[in-house]
C-alpha cells in the first residue's frame, strides 16, 4: 500500500480545495438518497455464493467445472479444438466462450482476464472458483449481487486525467504526444457530454499540474479528493505503452482480494490484502464491464481485455473505480489517430456510454428486484 510522505496538513487543503473548485454547476440533479452508514473497511475474505458450487483441488487451487457452469446457467456447452474450448450458449447466443491453458475468456464477445488460467482436467475445462465467484458468476447474473451493488442512482462522478504537470506519462516522441495532455484533454470533453446528461462532474485536475512532486503520494491525493468529494463513480483516464505492434483499449478494476493481478501470475503481500476500494468488487466489475464494452464497440479498436489489478488509484476509493486506457501511443498508426481532435472526441462520446450504461444497469436491477420485494411482503 503505498504511504503517504508526511507534510504540512495545510498545503493538502490548499490542493484539495483547489481540486474541489471544479466542480461545474450542471443541471439539478435529483435529491441524493439518504446514506447507510459505511461498511466496514475489511472485506470479507470470501465473497458469499449464491450458488452451491462442486470444487475440485488442481494445482494447489480449488476449480469448478464448465460443465457446472453450464448445467448452472442453463447453457448448452459445444466442444471444439480437441475439447480444449467450449463455447456456452443460449437463446441469445454465444455467452461464453474459455480455453484451455489461457488467462482470458469471452463473455457476450468481450475479452475478459481471469486471475489464473482455465485449466484442462478429465472430460472437462475448470474455471478457478475464485474467479467464478468474483467474475464468471457476478457478470452472468449481477442480480444475485444486488444487495452489494449501490443503493441510489450515481450522480457524482469524479475524472482523473492520468499524470500532469512534472509527470508526462507515456510519450511518443515522433508524434510530439504525451499521456497527460491526451488525457486530459479526453476528460475536459468527456464532462461536457456529462453535465449534459445530468451528471455532477469533479475534475481531479483541469490543467497541467501535478498534485505533488512525490509520485505517491499525488497517486494517494487522487483518492483522498474523490473520497473527500463522497464520489458515486472515479475513473481514471490513460493512455498506454507496449511494443509498438501492439493497438487497442483496456479496462481495469480493483483485483479482489486473493485474486492475480493481470499480468502476474505468483502474487504478494497485496494479494493477500483487503483493501477499502474491495467493499465494491461487485460494483467495480459491472462498471468496468459497461466502460469497456463501450470502449470496444464505439471506437472499434482491438479488445486488449477487460482485467483486474490493484492500481494506486483504485485501492483507496470510497466508490466504484475504474481506470481506462484509450489507446497505446507507443503505436504509431493509433497516436496518430489520438492526436487527432476528432477521434479524442469519439473517446469521450464512448466513455459517456459507459458511464450511462452502467447507470441504466443499476437502474434495471433496481427495477427488476422490486417486483420480487413485493411479493414477499
Amino acid at each position: 500500500m503505498d504511504a503517504m510522505k508526511s507534510r504540512p496538513a495545510c498545503i493538502l487543503m490548499l490542493v484539495l480545495g483547489a481540486l474541489t473548485a471544479c466542480v461545474a454547476p450542471a443541471r439539478p440533479a435529483p435529491a441524493r438518497a439518504e446514506a447507510a452508514p459505511p461498511p466496514s473497511r475489511t472485506a470479507p475474505t470470501r465473497p458469499a455464493a449464491s450458488i452451491l458450487w462442486a470444487t475440485t483441488k488442481l494445482r494447489g487451487v480449488d476449480y469448478i467445472s464448465v460443465r457446472d457452469l453450464a448445467k448452472n446457467f442453463g447453457l448448452k456447452a459445444a466442444w471444439t479444438k480437441g475439447d480444449t474450448v467450449v463455447t456456452l450458449r443460449d437463446a441469445r447466443g454465444v455467452r461464453f466462450t474459455f480455453e484451455g491453458n489461457q488467462k482470458d475468456f469471452y463473455f457476450d464477445g468481450l475479452r475478459v482476464f481471469l486471475g489464473v488460467p482455465a485449466v484442462r482436467h478429465k472430460d472437462s475445462l475448470w474455471v478457478s472458483q475464485l474467479d467464478v465467484l468474483k467474475i464468471v458468476a457476478p457478470l452472468f447474473r449481477p442480480a444475485n449481487h444486488l444487495a452489494a451493488l449501490p443503493a441510489a442512482a450515481p450522480r457524482l462522478i469524479v475524472l482523473d486525467p492520468g499524470h500532469g504537470g512534472i509527470d508526462p506519462g507515456t510519450q511518443n516522441l515522433k508524434q510530439k504526444l504525451n499521456e497527460k495532455t491526451c488525457a486530459l484533454d479526453v476528460a475536459l470533453r468527456l464532462k461536457k457530454l456529462l453535465e449534459l446528461g445530468g451528471w455532477r462532474v469533479l475534475l481531479i485536475r483541469d490543467k497541467d499540474v501535478e498534485l505533488s512532486k512525490d509520485k505517491k503520494t499525488d497517486l494517494l491525493l487522487r483518492n483522498i479528493v474523490a473520497n473527500r468529494a463522497k464520489a458515486d463513480l472515479f475513473l481514471s483516464i490513460h493512455f498506454n505503452a507496449a511494443p509498438e505492434s501492439i493497438s487497442g483499449v483496456e479496462t481495469y478494476s480493483l483485483a479482489p482480494q486473493f485474486m492475480n493481478s493481470a499480468g502476474d501470475d505468483q502474487g504478494d503481500d497485496m494479494t493477500k490484502a483487503a483493501f477499502p476500494g474491495n467493499r465494491f468488487d461487485y460494483a467495480n466489475l459491472l462498471f468496468g464491464e459497461n466502460l469497456h464494452r463501450a470502449m470496444f464497440t464505439g471506437l472499434k479498436v482491438p479488445d486488449r481485455g477487460y482485467k483486474h489489478a490493484r492500481q494506486a488509484v483504485l485501492r483507496m476509493l470510497d466508490c466504484p473505480g475504474v481506470l481506462v486506457e484509450c489507446g497505446y501511443l507507443s503505436n504509431d498508426a493509433e497516436a496518430r489517430r489520438i492526436a487527432t481532435p476528432e477521434f479524442r472526441q469519439q473517446i469521450a462520446e464512448a466513455l459517456a456510454d459507459g458511464v450511462a450504461d452502467y447507470a441504466a444497469a443499476l437502474a434495471a436491477l433496481r427495477a427488476a428486484a422490486e417486483p420480487e420485494a413485493a411479493k414477499s411482503k
